[in-house]
């Protein structure tokens, strides 16, 4: 990959995107990982006004930190960047102290970590409405058209997606080259959406080097039983992971009426 010139292409497409839409920045939440990291940076470097901002719900120290590393190096080397930092812990708790009991179960978890998302999301979107910003999306390609691995009307509702085309080994390329923080590049990925230290490779099963080459498997055709081993079951994993995930790849179906019926 020729790496500065896809900054540079990315950065280009950010500013007449923003320009067409006549809006004057972007708003980016920063979780301390590589993707928001890059993200962000991308943005910065536009010159157009880039808020960052920071929504901890639970989150673990480590991942603080990195944030606030990052948007910190950020603002002092692009005047065009600020920040903010909403704590939505007690939204959170305010929410699971109104909606009914149930028992604990995985399914539970599960709806509670896309709760926190969507929490976040809506937090972007109202500085968005504020400043009249772009809510630029922070997922890769593997996690967006691969897997899935994002929750919808979550992280995955954005106005744009910069770094959507990418792989997740090409976004860690980038980050090198934009100076994201030593601490963010050698941090195990992780949504943070469970209170605890998962990675998202605990929670998929594989890690991101796997899964973008069961991704070119894929699109070279390449079927279950043409791999043994660790590389069947990787491939098992991506093929589960993209047939049930289709739903938040694909547009909302649309129950079309007969015109007979109208």
């Amino acid at each position: 990959m020729q790496t500065e010139k896809v900054i540079d292409h990315i950065t280009n497409w950010l500013k007449e995107y923003a320009n067409n839409a006549n809006i004057t920045g972007f708003v980016v939440g920063v979780s301390g990982g590589i993707d928001s990291a890059v993200t962000s940076s991308l943005c910065a470097k536009t010159g157009l006004k880039t808020l960052c901002v920071e929504m901890p719900i639970h989150q673990a120290q480590s991942q603080v930190t990195r944030a606030q590393e990052h948007i910190a190096q950020l603002k002092e080397r692009f005047p065009n960047v600020s920040d903010a930092r909403v704590d939505l812990t007690p939204v959170f708790e305010q929410i699971k102290s109104v909606v009914p009991e149930v028992e604990p179960s995985a399914q539970l978890d599960l709806s509670l970590a896309n709760t926190r998302a969507r929490l976040r999301m809506t937090t972007l979107y109202y500085f968005a409405g504020l400043h009249k910003y772009l809510v630029a999306g922070t997922g890769n390609k593997v996690e967006d058209f691969g897997v899935g691995f994002y929750t919808k009307y979550g992280d995955g509702g954005v106005d744009l997606g910069p770094i959507a085309d990418l792989l997740k080994s090409e976004v860690y390329q980038i980050g090198k080259v934009l100076g994201v923080p030593e601490s963010i590049q050698v941090a195990a990925p992780t949504d943070g959406l469970f209170g605890d230290s998962r990675s998202d490779e605990d929670q998929i099963g594989a890690s991101y080097d796997e899964l973008e080459w069961a991704m070119k498997m894929k699109d070279e055709g390449k079927k279950t039983e043409d791999f043994e081993g660790r590389e069947q079951e990787v491939f098992k994993i991506f093929i589960r992971l993209n047939t049930v995930n289709q739903h938040k790849m694909n547009p909302i179906p649309v129950c079309k009426i007969p015109v007979n019926l109208l």
